[in-house]
Order: C-alpha cells, then structure tokens, then sequence
C-alpha cells in the first residue's frame, strides 16, 4: 500500500530476524509494507540503526518484541526512536507487546524503580505513544508521560480454552498464588468455571521482598525500640519518652489449595511464564489433590533458562504463551508448548489510533480489575 494513501509507516527494531515475524505478520493484517531499514550490532557491540525511507511528517509505529537478550532490545528501540525523530517524522507510537522490566516496578531496598527509568528514557528519545500488552501491574502507565494502551490476551486465551481444550466445562481454573487470584476471577467468571487458589509456605509473593514503605519491616529480636542504627554500625539514642511497638513476624501455613481439583482439568493463569519452579511446584500439588489434567496458560513466555526442559519433565501437560516474545526455539525443545497468535489486536490497534478512531471496542467488557 502506499505511503501517500496510508499516511504512516510500520518499521521494526529488531536485528534478529526471529524477532521480525510479529512485525510482519502485523503488516500483513494492515495490508502495509514493513518500512525500510537496517538495524545491526558493530563488532564493538555498538547498536546502529539507518532508516533508508523519508519519514518527514508521518505517523511512525515501531514494533519491538523483547528476546532474551532485553538490554540490546532496548537500545535498538531508544535508537530507532531518536533517529525518526531526527528525521522529523510527525509522532512516533512503540508497540511493546511485552514491555521489559516490568517486573522492576516497586521500590526495592536500596534498589531503584527501573520500570519508570525505561518509561523516561523511551519519553526523551522521541516516543508519543505507546501500545502494549498486559502489563505486570496496570499502574505502571503512571509512569509515563504520554498515552498507553494497554491491551488484554485474555480472549484469545479464553478462546482457546473453548476451543482446544475438550472438556473444558469440567474445568477449574487455578491462582498459583494470593496475588494471582484476581486475574483467576476474571477467567473463571467468563467461562463459568469453579475458582482455586493455592496458597502456603512453598508461594513467595512479589510484595514480600518489596522496600520496608511497602510491607512490614523485619522484626529483631529486642524488646522495645533500642535506637536507631548509623551507618558506622552504632545505635542512636531514641526520642525521649517513644518506644516503637514491634511487628510481628510473618508465618506462612503448610501449602494448600483452596478449592476442590479432585477429577478436574486445573488452568493455572499468569501474565508471565519465565521461571517455571513455581509453576512445576503448583502442578505437582495439583496433581496430588487429584486433578488429572494441568494447563498453564499466559500471556507473555519467557521461558529462560532451563524452562522447556522443567517442563517437559513436569506434570504440566500444556503451556500455552502468546506470540509477544519469540520462544520457536523453546517449542522445538518442548513440545508441550503451543503458541496463541495476537497480531490481530495489535493490527486493529495501530489502525484505530492513525484513523483517530477509539479504542474502546478493544476494551470491551474488560473491567478495572482484568
């Protein structure tokens, strides 16, 4: 289609050509040509990137898919960006399916928000928008100071329950943990099913190793306040007439599942699937509980590491991941996992925005707490 006709263009970021199919299948809904340019590692590892098209006065979308190598993914991105802008292109939206470090979203002791490092940066290098993909924590659009849009893979997923898995009815869909019980809520309740949650010593939940502002502090084992504690190691006299109560200590029960599996098809929903311990964990008690078949299904595979093999050694059955991270090679290393295709939203997304149309049909039905 041509340029004059569309008034935007659709490049990639990516050097890899594994990373580019999700770019290319965009294009391909859009019916557009992916934009011209070269995006490439110098042997000092210095990031280059050449737009080989006039871009002056148009609407600019960059597709970024994030693969295990997230930093270089970022620089690409941020360089891309800054070039267009330079090249006075009129606005430039990303399209971050996944956006990386969102897992860096609270404050941390002594540790920093990364998340709100990575939104400021994308800012100053010539984004005015941005289009992604369930993430970690909806606050996080907070952090930005333009426009985010941040879809949902849950009807795909939801589809693909109705449709692939046989049986379906006799399901019950799992939260691996406290924190995930709400995402299991909206499952469970558009698909009519029974909701489990597994809880106890053997879940570690994000929160708990957040800064001291957040949760609780540690308790000592002292009586009352004795002062507070100076870098040189030596302790501060209190105020006068204060002593601070003290917090109890936290203590997890023995693991349990809240909810009966006993001769069902457990579905345990995430957003993320990258370390699988805990996901191999909760399958094992599944499966002592009596449920006979175990799904996991989430929106962004990582997969790192030793993933595909904890996998397939494990009582999972099936992963079923989006297409926003490339993970062909984990597929051929495990075929347990299958792959939901979510360009379709993607493509009526960066539709909607160059036709000033709204984005509400995307978000239909689709409540604060989803």
């Amino acid at each position: 289609m041509n340029v004059a006709k569309t008034g935007y263009r659709v490049f990639s970021a990516n050097s890899s050509a594994a990373c580019t199919e999700l770019a290319k299948k965009i294009t391909e809904r859009l019916g557009v040509e992916l934009g011209k340019s070269v995006v490439f590692q110098e042997s000092n590892r210095e990031t280059r990137v050449d737009v080989k098209e006039s871009v002056r006065g148009q609407t600019i979308f960059i597709i970024q898919t994030i693969p295990r190598d997230v930093n270089t993914a970022i620089m690409e991105l941020l360089i891309m960006a800054y070039a267009l802008k330079t090249s006075c292109a009129k606005n430039i939206i990303g399209v971050i399916p996944y956006f990386p470090y969102s897992k860096q979203c609270k404050m941390r002791k002594r540790g920093s928000i990364v998340c709100k490092l990575l939104a400021s940066m994308l800012a100053k290098a010539g984004l005015t928008h941005i289009i992604t993909m369930d993430l970690h924590q909806k606050e996080i659009q907070g952090f930005f100071s333009f426009p985010v849009d941040n879809l949902r893979a849950s009807p795909f997923l939801i589809q693909y329950i109705q449709e692939e898995i046989p049986d379906y009815r006799n399901a019950i869909i799992v939260a691996k943990s406290p924190a995930a019980a709400k995402r299991a809520q909206s499952y469970a309740e558009r698909l009519r099913l029974g909701l489990a949650v597994i809880h106890g010593e053997a879940q570690c939940a994000e929160s708990d190793m957040a800064d001291g502002r957040h949760s609780p502090p540690c308790v000592r084992n002292t009586i009352g306040h004795t002062g507070l504690e100076l870098p040189s190691g030596k302790q501060q006299a209190p105020f006068p007439g204060i002593e601070l109560p003290i917090m109890m200590a936290k203590e997890k029960p023995p693991i349990t599942v809240v909810g009966d599996v006993g001769g069902r098809i457990a579905i345990i929903v995430d957003d993320i699937i990258d370390d699988v311990g805990d996901f191999v964990a909760a399958a094992e008690i599944l499966k002592e509980r009596g449920a006979y078949k175990i799904y996991i299904m989430a929106t962004h595979g990582l997969l790192s590491a030793d993933a595909p093999r904890l996998i397939e050694e494990s009582a999972i059955d099936v992963v079923v991941v989006t297409n926003t991270v490339p993970h062909e090679v984990q597929k051929l290393q495990c075929p347990k996992i299958k792959t939901v295709d979510v360009s379709m939203i993607l493509a009526e997304a960066i539709r909607r925005i160059h036709n000033g149309e709204s984005m509400a049909y995307l978000f239909r039905n689709i409540t604060v707490d989803d």
